[in-house]
């Protein structure tokens, strides 16, 4: 199915690309969330009337990530949990335990969607890098330190 892209989608493409993806991904998630229409004569006239739009709300929300970002920058976090002896968790630490962490440190909201864990939750004591991906351009990197909480 060809689609008019209304935001920028990451791997996907541009604010305004015509780009081809499968009938279901158009129609079960892109149209009703939407981030995109699908490409016909009629969208395409609306897509290009509401073109200025769209392209001032984009630069907005780039804006604004981008300022969460300078708060977010070189930020150090303690995370404080239950470990045996080894220093294996008792539990572990996720995307949401994160995002919480960062939150009430710094005062600026981040949820769980942002934080990118690709070896999946932490399960051991120690400082760890993460990303933290606050919009498609704008990603920024802190460290997360997973200490021993005292029984």
């Amino acid at each position: 199915m060809e689609i008019i892209l209304l935001e920028d989608i990451r791997k996907l493409g541009k604010l305004g690309d015509t780009v081809n993806v499968k009938n279901g991904f158009a129609r079960n998630f892109l149209v009703p969330q939407g981030k995109a229409v699908r490409a016909t004569k009629d969208n395409l006239a609306m897509f290009e009337a509401k073109r200025a739009e769209l392209e001032k709300a984009a630069k907005a929300t780039l804006d604004s990530a981008s300022a969460r970002a300078e708060k977010l920058n070189e930020l150090v976090v303690t995370i404080n949990r239950l470990a045996g002896e080894e220093g294996k968790l008792f539990g572990s630490v996720g995307t949401h335990d994160i995002a919480e962490a960062i939150t009430a440190a710094t005062g600026v909201e981040v949820i769980k969607r942002e934080v990118m864990m690709p070896d999946g939750v932490i399960r051991s004591l120690g400082e760890y890098e993460l990303h933290i991906s606050l919009h498609n351009d704008v990603n920024v990197t802190i460290k997360v330190v997973v200490a021993s909480e005292e029984a």
